[in-house]
């Protein structure tokens, strides 16, 4: 479970690219709080505070409590607007979670003990179909990565998404569907001797057989011709008896 960061955030009067403007020149970062059964409030965060946590990588998947001048209120970041020049963070929209809250979110997928898997020590190739998985999580269980092990795991080996242990309370979205989140394929050395190989025989497969008795050099005898051997083994006729 993802531990929750804290946050300092003061209010925020009117909207508009001028006031938010203002607030970067005082080196804040304008943000919207919103969702649950309050309306939408402008406030600000401090820009040093901010990049702090969203240098961290996982900022969008990580609990935040903010602190609005005294009142804490637990969100989550749902988008932040990076300048498209300087790659700094302009813009946030965090959405509150209430008690018993759930939340839509992309967690990373890590694999261990690669050294444990008799189809790498092959040579094998780790084949990662998903990077990520989008689960359902409630607010307080939420995980900071999905765990897959390869322990044990051989050539033509495969992981669903079944086979993953998932914390308590968190769900894939996508249901009814044991989709493949990684396996084990040939190294393509292998492959390419194998698709060499199946070539081969398919090719022998299909090539005629040649007649016996044909030339060697594969023509037939010409139209009218006697066979050879035939002509080889006729018997020449008697001799006329002396008078």
């Amino acid at each position: 479970m993802r531990e929750t960061q804290e946050l300092r955030a003061e209010p925020r009067a009117g909207k508009g690219k001028g006031l938010a403007y203002q607030a970067r020149l005082k080196g804040l970062v304008p943000a919207v709080v919103y969702g649950g059964d309050a309306e939408p409030q402008n406030v600000s965060v401090d820009y040093r505070t901010l990049e702090k946590h969203y240098q961290t990588g996982s900022f969008t998947t990580s609990l935040v409590m903010l602190d609005i001048a005294g009142k804490k209120t637990r969100v989550i970041p749902r988008e932040v607007q990076i300048d498209p020049v300087t790659d700094r963070p302009v813009h946030v929209d965090f959405m509150r979670l209430g008690e018993g809250a759930k939340v839509r979110l992309a967690i990373p997928v890590h694999f261990r003990n690669q050294g444990e898997s008799p189809g790498l020590k092959k040579g094998g190739v780790l084949n990662i179909v998903r990077h990520e998985i989008v689960l359902l999580c409630p607010a307080e269980n939420i995980p900071e990565e999905i765990i897959v092990d390869l322990a044990g795991m051989d050539i033509h080996d495969s992981v669903h998404i079944d086979d993953v242990k998932l914390p308590e309370g968190v769900k894939p979205i996508i249901r009814g569907r044991d989709f493949t989140v990684c396996s084990i394929v040939a190294p393509t050395s292998v492959i390419e001797e194998q698709k060499a190989a199946a070539a081969a025989a398919s090719a022998a497969a299909s090539a005629p057989v040649a007649e016996e008795g044909a030339a060697a050099e594969g023509a037939t005898p010409a139209a009218g011709a006697a066979p050879a051997a035939a002509a080889a083994g006729a018997k020449a006729p008697a001799a006329a008896p002396k008078k």
